[in-house]
């Protein structure tokens, strides 16, 4: 049973990012640090959402304000001993690629675009204390740049940045019924962003990139099959930017933030269908806090399935996996007060490891 559904790491994915709470795309996952002996693997995801809202009752449209985007991560796994592992991974936490069409005129914010990237580096140990408990923890470098212009001749543009947190957790095993638990403390990471904005011209910016904690849990439920499930918090009410010129001239409040922190719920089941072949399904849920949602991240909460394979060949798995998200319905903050409802988001992925 031990190795009947590497299948549900399928959700680890850029797929499984898809429009989630804040500008959160990677859910922190270190999941390959559980693989068997030397592993590696590549993960390559494409989202294509679908996002669009109005003003005055429906009457003037926003057009698609959402564009695509893709997600890549490395991971690699190494035994020191029969106790002691580490992993290094790399991955794209957060993102967000926001644009208003200029043929959307004349809603308010039509030719606005917002773009935040970021790119992070982790490495973690794991020490196995007898059979069955485990710790972890290491440390994280993580950088952040974006661009944004808002219809009107406003411009923030921060250079990427690089700081460092850290991560601690343990987990608990029975590996006859494939069993694990485990739970991991990822801490907020201070950046320090040098650009430029409109109005103040040079600028060095404090950003708060938020603390979460991810518990993540499978257990054989009968033969050949696994039932698998996730739970993340994030304190996004610690995120915001607040750039001193946009804050000063545009109503006070901050150019992003939010008012709620997030927690995202993932279940499903996985089935072994041959020695090479298994598959999975899965849902994840955010609920809609309402209150007003940001105009540079027009959503409020989703509800999401997703479907997923695994081939298996020797020491190589390739797994892929497909989601369906319906987006939250938002109020955006005023002055534009759009109203976004009825959207969604697909995403596309694929997973290549290989053991040594």
């Amino acid at each position: 049973m031990k190795n009947v559904f590497a299948a549900a790491s399928i959700l680890a994915l850029g797929a499984s990012g898809v429009l989630a709470g804040g500008i959160d795309r990677s859910g922190q996952d270190i999941g390959v640090l559980f693989e068997n002996a030397g592993y590696v693997e590549l993960s390559f995801g494409v989202v294509m959402p679908s996002v669009s809202g109005s003003v005055a009752g429906g009457a003037v449209p926003s057009g698609s304000v959402a564009s695509s985007y893709t997600q890549l991560s490395l991971g690699i796994k190494q035994d020191i001993n029969d106790r002691l592992s580490f992993a290094v991974i790399i991955d794209q936490p957060y993102g967000a690629d926001v644009s208003y069409p200029v043929s959307a005129a004349p809603y308010p914010l039509f030719g606005t675009t917002a773009t935040v990237a970021s790119t992070a580096l982790t490495a973690v140990a794991r020490y196995q204390i007898g059979d069955r408990f485990s710790v972890h923890g290491g440390l994280r470098t993580q950088s952040l740049s974006g661009d944004i212009a808002i219809t009107g001749g406003y411009a923030l543009n921060v250079d990427a940045s690089g700081d460092i947190g850290y991560l601690v957790g343990a987990a608990y095993e029975i590996p006859d019924i494939a069993l694990r638990v485990a739970v991991t403390y990822n801490s907020a990471i201070e950046q320090s962003l040098i650009g430029t904005e409109t109005g103040t011209g040079s600028l060095s910016l404090d950003v708060t990139l938020p603390q979460s904690v991810n518990l993540d849990f499978q257990s054989g439920i009968a033969e050949d099959t696994l039932l698998f499930g996730s739970v993340r918090w994030v304190e996004w009410t610690a995120f915001e930017v607040a750039p001193p010129f946009y804050v000063a001239n545009f109503g006070g409040d901050p150019l992003l933030s939010y008012d709620d922190d997030v927690f995202t719920y993932t279940l499903g089941v996985g089935r072994r269908f041959s020695d090479s072949f298994s598959g999975s399904i899965s849902l994840a849920y955010e609920k809609s806090n309402g209150g007003f949602a940001s105009n540079l991240s027009p959503k409020d909460g989703f509800f999401s399935g997703q479907v997923g394979g695994q081939y298996t060949k020797g020491n190589m798995k390739v797994s892929g996996g497909v989601r369906y998200v319906m987006v939250g319905d938002a109020t955006t903050k005023p002055p534009v007060s759009g109203e976004f409802t009825g959207n969604s988001a697909i995403g596309v992925g694929m997973q290549i490891g290989f053991g040594f």
